[in-house]
């Protein structure tokens, strides 16, 4: 009888600490940081990456909440005579629902990712630069796991996309939408509540 009590009030202050997290005026706190370095064997092609995007949502009412991520992204690509580098300044505010209370919850979000940026291709040492813009809107669904009142783990795919890219340079502008659900390649996240 005891086991059982014991079972029953873990339980309970799981799902107790896993409410609070998602209640009115708390804070979630997460982001995204990347690095990549690669070499091509017996070639001169390298190509390095570097991309950080902080977000914060602030919950307006128990299960729905407002935020932004802010970031940055670098990539260059180099070979003997030819170097391409591409910086972009990026801002994605969203808008996050999640389902009833409980420790494992679905949610949907909904992002307007933006990015503002520049392409420098230099090509035997003659520099050519071009701006760039993106403007998108994005529905990705997920499941987030709340093990403890601080921490939350999720699970999201991309989803439903739109993205308009203009290149203001060329003056040509490319228009995306799809969708992309690959249950195989969803991103592992983790999210601080306070």
């Amino acid at each position: 009888m005891k086991k059982i009590l014991l079972t029953l009030t873990a339980v309970a202050g799981l799902t107790i600490a896993a409410n609070a997290q998602t209640e009115q005026g708390k804070i979630m706190v997460g982001g995204q940081i990347g690095f990549e370095t690669s070499k091509v064997k017996d070639t001169d092609f390298k190509n390095n990456s570097f991309s950080i995007n902080p977000t914060v949502g602030y919950f307006v009412s128990d299960n729905l909440a407002i935020g932004t991520g802010v970031g940055y992204d670098w990539s260059k690509n180099e070979t003997t005579d030819n170097s391409t580098k591409r910086d972009a300044f990026k801002v994605s505010p969203f808008v996050r629902k999640y389902s009833a209370n409980g420790p494992l919850r679905f949610f949907a979000q909904l992002s307007v990712p933006m990015s503002w940026g520049k392409t420098t291709v230099e090509t035997n040492n003659v520099k050519a630069e071009s701006k760039f813009e993106n403007y998108g809107v994005e529905l990705a669904p997920g499941l987030a796991y709340f093990p403890t009142s601080k921490v939350g783990i999720e699970l999201k795919v991309r989803g439903l996309y739109y993205n308009y890219n203009n290149n203001k340079t060329a003056d040509r502008s490319t228009n995306t939408f799809g969708l992309d659900a690959n249950s195989l390649a969803p991103t592992l996240g983790v999210q601080f509540h306070f």
